[in-house]
């Protein structure tokens, strides 16, 4: 192995954190010297802390460095947790970090915490932003590469003029609930009192904190749990996706087990959400005519007006009758949002928690807009913008004044993890690290705190920004990992529920027992308030109504330029890498909007500009013509359209932030204009229904799941013999009747009434097994490489014949079924397919000669070709081929090469790392200590995996259940893996 000349290494000194620069020789003779703890492992990793020395080096990616003085903690083959919080400009998560060798590879759930317990697909796929090549590297001062020496002594000496001349310095950041990080801000203010910080998320959440203010008395967002709820009464809130701080799908499915006392979910609409598609009763209405119905519900709860609406009736006289039980959500105008919490407190509902609200988004409309509005009088002299891209994501007449005016300013400083399109026009570039990389604490949740630890050493040459406050405002402490230490020790160690910093690390959470409550009131004149006709804007009959909504895979848009995200599938319209305009087949039809199939597998669309005030303010919108879609309404979704970074290039998405239009997201007098440019979708699902099958997602509804028995509602599969009509257990083409089980036999079941469609468990699966992503083209092709899919099936609602106006949704998750029978093994001319003795179906990929048959044979289609080698192609750079890259690659699984089929194993890796754990330890395995991927990253449980064999299994209970099906079972390949029929609660 070629010599560095040198090498830096990071060491301990009198409890001082030091750089010391030495050379080779000398490494091994320091090394010997010094004792290893778990913080100096993370800062002198071996193998992959060398292997990003050698990246920056330009070193190759082959080479690596072996261990001089192996860590205690560290054993290799053997991962290591940390518990952390993942929090960016939009989400935030208590988490487990999996890292290999001191590199992070996986993202899971922390679930010794009570809240922001789950991983969503964007938690998970932060992970990956981590190894992207185009984050900054170094900061840089008026656009060319510096030194933090040289930013320091720039910015100080501005500082100190602006203070002189009693000018403003201005902080723009998104929501940033640090306990800690407030406490510095205090700090540095007492240096430079001219300092205002101001809130600025691109998705606002001011509406409805300032709804909360008005009404419960403090600013903040409530906390509603619904495992005691029996009825959900949802007025254009999607509450199953962002609605929320905290997604609420785990406590939503608490009370959806079909039983008499399951819950009902009535969803009122105009875009089909995935809320709507969870509803057991959803209505498709315009949002005007959507606030009129709350409204007319208000009336008639607190001052008993009869509603004449007809769907109003009904919904106020089961919430009267359902009582406590009810919970109203509301999404729209803070008039929205104060309807639905009067509603609440009027009935007492105990979803309603009281005293404890969300702290984690602190938008402040009021305060931007005097922001953007005093940047006319010159009275600011220094802005410093952190972790947002307000020139992206700012409604177009904000973002264009913002952008002339904000070169203007004497001193402009950016804290940003990569270029985007505001901090190309800054004076001061200042990197920040990957949440991966820094420590921190958030205050997300009332009388709760989190840490956040770095899992490896900063990549790059950059810096947290309360290590830059500390270094400007000349603070006391010489780093933030010490100014947080000591703020815990003194402030939340001594009043939680642990005695020590390092147990409070460990567990990533603490509870702490003293904080005050706002006293809970009744606002009188809010309610005298609504006691007259409420103004309701509306649209004009040949306009439409915009609304503007969030996507699971990409939020706000922070993390556009992740590649998983990207080609993340939505539950709802199965297209990836692009959004579009939604719109009802009805005024698709008027207007002459067609979407259809190509040739070659595609779904194609026409185009459309959308205008505003006789504006064109977006032009060319593909329009996708989505069933459920209320009439007179279209959708648009946030966070695509950055014109920053590799992935822009591909992503033809439209900046839907140019028509937020102050902050609300609803827009009304919308017009659009057919073009003749014609859109080609990467869709991966272009069959929207089962076309009649029934036995593909079987479902009933409530009342006849408890009046009639299993043989009505859920019918076993009988086939055709010469022997009559038998069961598929009783069919074999070997005349072998039952297959001996011995050992470990694994399981898989998926409760179709728990899952909500949220994609976290492809996201899973694709970082667990190291899963490529292949890019718009390919997808455009039906190339797709995910192991498993969320399939999504229209139904007609009740009468109606068409799937347009109303339809019934389903989700099923689709992966390898690991048939006892399995078609693929039996054509395989190789070999390569087989089945193991544990009941899953394997791949031997260096058997594989690609010939395909296994993918012809298997119904269930759930295999996957190489039809190129991924991992090493620079025509699918995703982050994931590149010497940075590949640090995410899970050591455990192989990479696959072109030429090879590839598909779901059940995570053996997993299964065996566990029975060797328990060989090791010389005890039986218990039975939650078997997870795959997916099973251990679904937000609701919804997967299951499991023994067999260990019949007190959980598994084994769920193969028992009524309800229990399998996918295609009359075909007799006999799946390993299971479903259970949904059930709806559609009572009226």
């Amino acid at each position: 192995m070629d010599k560095p000349n040198n090498i830096i290494l990071f060491m301990k000194s009198n409890k001082k954190e030091k750089i010391i620069t030495t050379s080779y020789k000398n490494t091994i003779k320091n090394l010997l010297k010094e004792k290893t703890s778990r913080r100096d492992f993370l800062k002198w990793v071996g193998f992959s802390t060398a292997s990003v020395s050698l990246a920056a080096c330009k070193g190759p990616v082959i080479k690596s460095i072996p261990y001089v003085v192996k860590p205690d903690v560290i054993t290799p083959g053997i991962p290591n947790y940390y518990a952390s919080t993942m929090i960016d400009s939009f989400d935030i998560g208590s988490v487990l970090v999996k890292t290999r060798e001191g590199r992070p590879i996986k993202i899971e759930p922390n679930s010794t915490s009570k809240y922001f317990n789950t991983t969503s697909a964007r938690i998970q796929s932060s992970l990956l932003s981590l190894y992207d090549e185009e984050r900054l590297k170094n900061p840089f001062l008026k656009g060319k590469k510096s030194s933090w020496k040289k930013i320091d002594d720039y910015i100080i000496k501005y500082l100190e003029h602006i203070y002189k001349t009693k000018k403003n310095i201005i902080f723009l950041s998104s929501s940033f609930p640090s306990f800690s990080t407030k406490k510095l801000i205090k700090d540095f203010k007492k240096i430079y009192p001219n300092i205002k910080w101001i809130t600025y998320d691109a998705i606002s959440y001011s509406k409805v904190l300032d709804a909360s203010k008005e009404i419960f008395g403090i600013r903040a967002f409530p906390i509603f749990d619904l495992k005691k709820s029996k009825l959900i009464v949802s007025f254009d809130a999607d509450f199953l996706g962002d609605w929320s701080p905290e997604n609420m799908g785990k406590s939503y499915v608490e009370n959806r087990t079909p039983n008499k006392d399951m819950m009902q979910h009535i969803q009122i609409e105009s875009n089909m959400s995935i809320s709507g598609a969870n509803a057991d009763i959803r209505i498709s209405k315009k949002p005007s005519e959507i606030k009129k119905m709350l409204f007319e519900i208000f009336q008639k709860i607190f001052f008993g007006k009869e509603p004449k609406d007809l769907y109003v009736k009904k919904i106020a006289f089961l919430i009267e009758k359902i009582g406590s039980k009810s919970v109203i959500f509301a999404d729209g105008d803070q008039e929205s949002y104060e309807l639905s919490f009067l509603i609440n407190k009027k009935i007492n509902s105990q979803a309603l928690q009281k005293n404890k609200y969300f702290f984690s988004k602190e938008s402040n409309d009021e305060e931007l807009k005097k922001f953007i509005k005093n940047l006319e009088y010159k009275n600011i002299g220094g802005l410093f913008i952190h972790n947002v891209n307000p020139i992206y994501s700012l409604p177009l007449d904000f973002s264009n004044k913002l952008k002339k005016i904000i070169k203007k300013i004497p001193l402009t400083v950016s804290f940003s993890m990569k270029k985007d399109e505001t901090n190309e026009i800054m004076d001061v570039l200042a990197p920040i690290p990957h949440w991966l990389e820094c420590w921190g604490d958030t205050h997300p949740v009332t009388n709760v705190y989190t840490l956040i630890q770095p899992t490896i050493q900063c990549i790059f040459n950059t810096r947290q920004l309360q290590d830059s406050l500390i270094i400007w405002g000349k603070i006391e402490e010489k780093n933030y990992y010490e100014y947080l230490k000591k703020n815990w020790e003194k402030n939340i160690i001594h009043k939680s529920n642990v005695i020590s910093f390092n147990e409070a690390l460990f567990h990533g959470v603490v509870q702490k027992i003293d904080d005050p409550f706002p006293k809970n009131f009744m606002n009188e004149k809010k309610i005298q308030k609504y006691r007259k006709k409420l103004i309701v804007k509306y649209s004009e009959k040949k306009y439409f109504e915009l609304r503007l909504y969030t996507k699971i895979s990409m939020g706000d848009g922070h993390q556009h330029n992740n590649p998983w995200l990207q080609e993340l599938p939505d539950p709802i319209t199965r297209t990836t890498w692009d959004n579009y305009l939604t719109i009802s087949y009805f005024d698709a039809n008027k207007i002459g909007l067609k979407n259809w199939n190509s040739g070659d597998g595609s779904l194609n669309g026409n185009c459309v500009d959308l205008i505003k005030n006789k504006k064109i303010i977006i032009r060319d919108i593909p329009i996708f013509i989505q069933p459920g879609q209320a009439i007179g309404s279209l959708g648009l979704a946030f966070g695509y359209g950055q014109k920053k970074g590799k992935l822009s290039k591909l992503c033809n998405g439209i900046n839907a932030y140019k028509i937020y239009e102050n902050f609300n997201i609803v827009q009304y007098n919308i017009q659009i204009k057919k073009v003749d440019k014609i859109h080609k979708f990467a869709c991966i699902q272009l069959e929207n229904t089962t076309v009649d099958r029934k036995n593909i997602v079987k479902e009933t509804n409530l009342n006849t799941f408890l009046r009639f028995p299993k043989e009505i509602w859920n019918e076993e599969e009988k086939i055709v013999t010469n022997k009559g009509m038998l069961s598929p257990q009783e069919i074999s083409i070997w005349d072998q009747k039952k297959i001996e089980k011995n050992g470990h036999h694994f399981n898989l079941s998926i409760d179709l009434n728990a899952c909500i469609g949220c994609g976290a468990c492809i996201i899973a699966c694709n970082s667990e097994n190291n899963v490529p992503v292949v890019g718009k083209e390919e997808i455009t092709k039906s190339r797709d490489m995910h192991w498993i899919r969320v399939d999504r099936y229209y139904f007609a609602n009740n009468n109606e014949k068409s799937i347009h106006n109303n339809p019934k949704v389903s989700f099923q998750p689709v992966m390898c079924q690991h048939c006892d029978y399995a078609p693929c093994e039996t054509v395989c001319p190789v070999g390569a397919t087989t089945h193991g003795e544990q009941g899953q179906n394997m791949m031997v990929y260096n058997r594989c000669v690609g010939t395909r048959y296994c993918a012809n044979n298997c119904p269930y289609k759930v295999r996957r070709f190489n039809w190129f080698n991924y991992a090493n192609n620079n025509n699918f750079d995703y982050n994931m081929n590149n010497t940075l890259g590949k640090m995410v690659i899970n050591p455990d699984v192989v990479v696959r090469t072109r030429g090879v089929m590839e598909k779901c194993s059940l995570c053996i890796q997993r299964t065996q790392y566990t029975i060797n754990i328990a060989k090791k330890e010389n005890r039986k395995i218990k039975d939650k200590e078997f997870e795959t991927a997916c099973s251990i990253s679904c937000p609701t449980k919804a997967i299951t995996f499991g023994d067999i064999n260990d019949k007190n299994s959980i598994i084994s209970e769920k193969i028992k259940n009524t309800r229990y099906y399998k996918l295609l079972d009359f075909i007799g390949v006999r799946p390993n893996v299971s479903y259970q029929l949904k059930i709806r609660n559609d009572k009226k």
